[in-house]
C-alpha cells in the first residue's frame, strides 16, 4: 500500500512513532500479523530510513514483533508526480467524477508508472516463494498487478479499489485507461467500492 502501519518522525530530535488513523491499517494490520507477512509501503516519515536495516525492512509492531514493513524510497519527483499528481489530481477525480476535470500530465504518469515498477520489484525480491499472496491495495497502484503477474506468474494477487470506479464515459477521456485496465486485470481476484 501506499500508506505505512508504522510512521517514524523526528521530533526534538527524538524518533517518534506514530500509528496512522487509517481504515486500511485497521483492515489489513492484524491479517498481516496473523500471517506473519511482510507489509511495502512507502518509508514517508522523516525516521523512517532512521530505524531500517540495511535491507529496509523493519519489525513491527514494536511491543511484539509479529511481521516486517518493508519500505520503499521515493524521490520528491517521484512522490509528486505518482501520488499527488497522477494519482490524486488524476485518477481520484476521475472515479469520483468530481466537479474538477482530472489533470492528466505526461510526466505524473511516468512517474506513476516508475513507483508501481519500483513496488513490483520489492514484491518480487521479498517474495518468499514463487506463489506469494500479494494484496495490493487502491488507485495508487494500477498497474501493479500486471507487473507482479509478469515476474511471478503463480502469484495470487488480490487488488482493493478503494474508491468507486467511473462509467466509461467518464474512464474514457483517461489517456492511459487501457494500461490502467490491463495492470487491474493482471490480479486473481479484484474488490471495487461501492
Amino acid at each position: 500500500s501506499n500508506r505505512e502501519p508504522y510512521i517514524h518522525n523526528e521530533k526534538n530530535g527524538e524518533v517518534e512513532l506514530v500509528v496512522p488513523a487509517s481504515g486500511l491499517v485497521s483492515a489489513m494490520e492484524p491479517i498481516t500479523r496473523a500471517c506473519a507477512g511482510t507489509w511495502i509501503a512507502y518509508g514517508g516519515g522523516t525516521a523512517d530510513r532512521q530505524v531500517v536495516d540495511s535491507d529496509d525492512r523493519l519489525q513491527v509492531p514494536p511491543d511484539n514483533p509479529s511481521y516486517t514493513l518493508r519500505r520503499v524510497w521515493l524521490s520528491e519527483e517521484e512522490y509528486q508526480g505518482y501520488y499527488l499528481g497522477f494519482a490524486n489530481e488524476g485518477l481520484w477525480p476521475l472515479c469520483h467524477i468530481a466537479f474538477t476535470r482530472p489533470i492528466f500530465r505526461e510526466s505524473d504518469w511516468e512517474a506513476y508508472e516508475a513507483v508501481n515498477r519500483k513496488f513490483a520489484d520489492t514484491v518480487v525480491a521479498e517474495a518468499r516463494n514463487e506463489r506469494p499472496i500479494v494484496l495490493v491495495q487502491d488507485y495508487h497502484f494500477a498497474l501493479l498487478p500486471r507487473m507482479i503477474r509478469e515476474r511471478l506468474p503463480e502469484a495470487i494477487v488480490i487488488t482493493f479499489w478503494h474508491i468507486p470506479w467511473p462509467n466509461s464515459e467518464v474512464y474514457s477521456i483517461c489517456p492511459w485507461r487501457e494500461r490502467i485496465l490491463d495492470g487491474l486485470l493482471g490480479s486473481s481476484i479484484i474488490g471495487f467500492h461501492t
